[in-house]
């Protein structure tokens, strides 16, 4: 490249170079931020500046639909979470504590706010009591999640590792699905219920439909389960 060339053209290489340093920049000025700490750390590496811009997309994605939610829980919860995600400058494996922070907190966003349809909703009524039901709705997140429903209770879960069938985790919740039946936990030391997926007698096919959803939605979360859950 010669002189005269560089000399030439030099207005588009620098707006090619500015275009390149914000592509890999994260969200945030990085002139701003202290060191050491969790931002600063975010600031020099690729990956984690890429989490970051998705994460403040998916974040405004995700106020537009709760702009007239009141309180404004959204606003609250997600300065826990820069909280919490802050507190990985502390770890061990830093890179790792950030990416895993990121990454549940941007499935977590796309689930609650619907900002990705769903892939299968499955109602199971649980031991043998069709008024007994648990709703949980399957999300391809990145990690695999599901938000489950019982009662007036609501739980985010993420799909964990397993040795067979799909295990979901939330935070004293739990629903293992295996061979078509669920294992539901709801609450600290509760009993386990047992649960199928809801039938219709008129339409026999509908229960053999639900259990093939729900098997779907685990098999194609079991490359997308979260190393653990972090919240």
């Amino acid at each position: 490249m010669t002189n005269a060339f560089i000399q030439k053209n030099a207005p588009l290489l620098a707006l090619c170079l500015s275009s390149a340093a914000h592509a890999a920049s994260p969200g945030f000025d990085c002139a701003k931020v202290r060191q050491p700490s969790t931002e600063a750390i975010v600031c020099v590496d690729v990956e984690l500046s890429k989490l970051d811009r998705q994460m403040a997309q998916v974040y405004a994605a995700a106020l537009k639909k709760a702009h007239n939610q009141r309180p404004p829980l959204l606003k609250v919860e997600q300065r826990g979470w820069i909280k919490g995600r802050n507190d990985c400058w502390k770890s061990a494996d830093r890179h790792q504590c950030i990416a895993e922070s990121y990454r549940l907190r941007i499935a977590e966003l796309q689930a609650r706010y619907r900002l990705i349809p769903p892939m299968a909703t499955v109602r199971y009524a649980c031991d043998g009591n069709p008024a007994n039901e648990v709703v949980a709705t399957f999300f391809n997140t990145n990690p695999a999640t599901l938000i489950a429903e019982w009662g007036d209770s609501v739980s985010f879960m993420v799909q964990q590792r397993s040795a067979s069938g799909a295990r979901y985790q939330g935070r004293n919740e739990s629903l293992w699905e295996h061979q078509g039946e669920a294992k539901v936990v709801w609450g600290y030391q509760t009993p386990e219920m047992r649960c199928r997926p809801l039938c219709a007698k008129p339409n026999p096919d509908q229960c053999v439909a639900r259990r093939n959803s729900a098997a779907r939605a685990a098999m194609a979360g079991r490359s997308k389960v979260a190393p653990a859950l972090a919240r």
